[in-house]
């Protein structure tokens, strides 16, 4: 077995269970593992530490497969990590049919990212359906639209959340055979040389836990050329995708384009946060910036929503926006699309005087690295000082940044400091992040690349 051994008092990360390994903490390499091949880890005094992926081009050196001396990497071991991640969501998931089925180190399975939807068909067995009420804390089922209460009971969270009963019909993951599987997609990205190099064992162990025959690779990730990997796409197993499918979603029928979408099509990770607006919607004027093909657009819309004004810079997912609101039977004249630069249109809609109650801004990742921290740090209080300023008194802010080099202090940071240029007082009424089938490792903290916060100015 090819072994690594790690400098003197570099094995603490790993004590500590941390699953990655960096190439500075490396002593020696005792063998010549091939990318992606399964290595013994050891302290500087040989004591054993964790069996690992090798990544000889990457500056994450070790992905950590087990730390269980007596577990072998094999079919079965890849068989059981599925098992447990399709069953974790089993268990825990409701009220829609796309889910974030494998998460990367969290679900023991790194570099990692597996999202399943289950197409629409008449009487087809749902994934998970909506429930008729989304508890999320105590609603009112309409707030006034400008001069909002003193207190809008929007923090507080719900006693119980309802994440699904494995118990019942219509709150489980199809089982393998069942007419539902048929139709449905299940979208990979392996990003690590560790999951590249068992990708057949995996395919073989998501298609038997979930019973879709259909896997399609979205590999086209830039990340894969640090591990020394070429970008692709392709059919791993079954029927190639259609051009769209319609997934649900709290109620919300919505077009994914799995083949070139961005991600694996569709944001899986922002469901709680869409329901949360969905909820909050109600009679409010509401701005959604980055709206890629509507995501949030269309839950505010389903509650109810007086007018939605949506702005992407893309043409493409504008059309798909549009085409979401007619499949879902909204009225399209509550509906407007701007096809246009986010920042620059943010600014000139505060200047002319518009006001929202609610306001949206999810942009895509402005940090992907650290160095670039600093920009990013400016453009993330750009727009949210434009978001301020956008806002009625008492509206609401729901606010995301999925860089992972910007932390949840930093980020708070960064909106504070606009809010104060805005010369508003704002409260944070919740910290938001993605849904339970994104889970976190404690000892993982890199996990957590998507926070948000739900703000209301006084």
């Amino acid at each position: 077995m090819n072994t690594v051994t790690l400098k003197p008092s570099k094995e603490k990360s790993l004590l500590r269970r941390h699953p990655w390994v960096y190439a500075n903490a490396i002593e020696r390499v005792d063998g010549k593992p091939a990318p992606g091949a399964t290595v013994v880890v050891r302290a500087s005094d040989g004591r054993f530490l964790a069996r690992a992926a090798f990544s000889p081009h990457s500056q994450i050196r070790l992905r950590v497969w087990s730390f269980d001396e007596a577990e072998p990497i094999d079919h079965a071991f890849f068989k059981r990590r599925v098992q447990r991640a399709v069953g974790h969501r089993r268990s825990f998931v409701s009220g829609t049919r796309a889910v974030r089925l494998v998460f990367g180190e969290a679900d023991g399975l790194p570099g990692l990212i597996v999202d399943y939807y289950v197409a629409d068909a008449p009487k087809v067995v749902p994934v998970w359906d909506a429930p008729k009420v989304i508890p999320l804390g105590d609603a009112p089922k309409v707030v006034p639209v400008g001069n909002a209460p003193k207190v809008v009971p929007v923090g507080d969270a719900p006693k119980e959340i309802p994440l699904g009963d494995s118990s019942k019909e219509d709150g489980s993951l199809p089982q393998p055979g069942d007419e539902a599987t048929t139709r449905g997609q299940l979208v990979c990205q392996f990003m690590a040389a560790g999951v590249e190099a068992w990708k057949e064992a995996i395919v073989a162990a998501l298609v038997g836990a979930t019973g879709c025959p259909n896997v399609y690779e979205r590999s086209d990730v830039a990340i894969r050329e640090k591990e020394g990997l070429e970008q692709t796409t392709g059919v791993l197993a079954g029927a190639a995708p259609p051009e769209t499918l319609i997934a649900s979603e709290n109620g919300v029928r919505y077009h994914v384009d799995v083949r070139s979408g961005h991600k694996t099509g569709f944001y899986v990770d922002q469901r709680d946060n869409r329901a949360l607006v969905q909820a909050y919607a109600a009679d409010r004027d509401v701005l959604n910036c980055f709206c890629y093909t509507g995501g949030f657009s269309l839950a505010a819309l389903k509650g109810g929503a007086r007018r939605v004004v949506s702005i992407d810079s893309s043409g493409e997912a504008l059309g798909l926006a549009r085409a979401n609101v007619e499949a879902n039977g909204f009225d399209a004249a509550r509906a407007e699309w701007l096809d246009a630069d986010a920042f620059r249109t943010l600014r000139r809609l505060a200047d002319e005087g518009e006001r929202f109650d609610l306001v949206v801004l999810d942009p895509p990742k402005f940090a992907p690295a650290r160095e670039h921290v600093d920009r990013a740090a400016r453009a993330y209080k750009d727009i949210n000082l434009s978001g301020f300023r956008l806002l009625r008194p008492g509206g609401l802010l729901f606010t995301y940044s999925c860089s992972g080099a910007i932390d949840a202090d930093l980020f708070q940071k960064i909106v504070a400091g606009a809010a104060a240029d805005a010369r508003v007082d704002a409260r944070i009424l919740r910290r938001l992040g993605a849904g339970v089938d994104h889970p976190l490792l404690a000892s993982f903290p890199e996990g957590e690349y998507l926070k948000g916060l739900l703000l209301q100015i006084l």
